[in-house]
């Protein structure tokens, strides 16, 4: 098999980081990306793998990494969407500077990277685009409400860039996690910095303990996550959204099972705001 090359943002720890050894591992060729180059060092390989300084939420900067990284091995063939961090607080917790970098980075940083790596993937008439969504878009808790929102409103966009661009040759597949042994926790948890006394013993702070009290004992593994994912993109198999671990396919089916009953139980109701036949 031909080798691809790999175009990954936040390389530095946790998924990103297994994903882009992974593909090196199944002999991909990588350009891995961070916001702090010097976290990649030991990834640079000759030949196989480069390692680019990257913040995705500065368009002219992701223009002119991609760029860099195009020119490297003839183009682009999987780009994953993985730079990102937690927000947690209650949604009026949250500033407006807080709430603004959570949508830049989870948003506005994937989308800077598509339009800057699909006029080559266009050109070619071929490539893999991988974002990585998360449990919070799939249905929300009390303390995730900007950094949910930032990821359903990805998760959406892809699925309509999904559709976009199938004629054109390029899938579009979302991962979406489940809670996964990383430093997401630890290092990636931005806390809200409007703290308010009425929500002091409220959902969302307990929500915020119970992701301390977890941390390290997450049921996902990152390493066999990511070795299952680059397996499924290679296979050519890969689904439009391709759920990571256990935890993940329960919650799609408890969500799917309340959508069903709220279906059944306002249909009539819904029904009356219809123009009559």
């Amino acid at each position: 098999m031909t080798a691809q090359t790999w175009f990954l943002t936040g390389c530095s720890s946790g998924l990103g980081r297994a994903l882009a050894e992974a593909a090196l591992d199944a002999g991909q060729r990588v350009v891995a990306t961070a916001r702090d180059v010097r976290q990649l060092a030991d990834l640079e390989r000759p030949g196989q793998c480069a390692v680019f300084a990257l913040d995705v939420t500065e368009p002219a900067e992701v223009a002119r990494v991609v760029a860099e990284a195009e020119s490297l091995w003839d183009g682009l063939d999987v780009v994953v969407n993985n730079a990102g961090y937690g927000l947690l607080g209650a949604v009026e917790e949250c500033t407006d500077d807080q709430v603004r970098r959570c949508f830049e980075t989870h948003f506005f940083g994937p989308l800077n990277v598509l339009r800057a790596a699909l006029p080559g993937m266009r050109a070619r008439r071929r490539g893999h685009i991988v974002q990585v969504g998360a449990a919070a878009a799939v249905s929300n808790y009390a303390g995730f409400g900007a950094y949910g929102g930032a990821k359903a409103a990805l998760e959406r966009m892809s699925d309509s860039l999904r559709l976009e661009l199938a004629p054109i040759g390029i899938r579009v597949t979302t991962l979406v996690p489940g809670p996964f042994r990383t430093g997401f926790i630890a290092r990636g948890l931005e806390r809200a910095s409007g703290a308010i006394d009425a929500y002091a013993g409220g959902p969302a702070a307990k929500f915020g303990r119970l992701l301390d009290s977890v941390d390290g004992r997450q049921p996902g593994d990152p390493v066999r996550a990511a070795r299952a994912v680059v397996g499924r993109i290679l296979a050519g198999d890969a689904p439009a959204r391709l759920p990571l671990g256990g935890y993940l396919v329960k919650k799609w089916r408890d969500q799917a099972a309340l959508l069903l009953r709220e279906a059944e139980q306002e249909q009539a109701w819904a029904a009356a705001a219809d123009a009559p036949v």
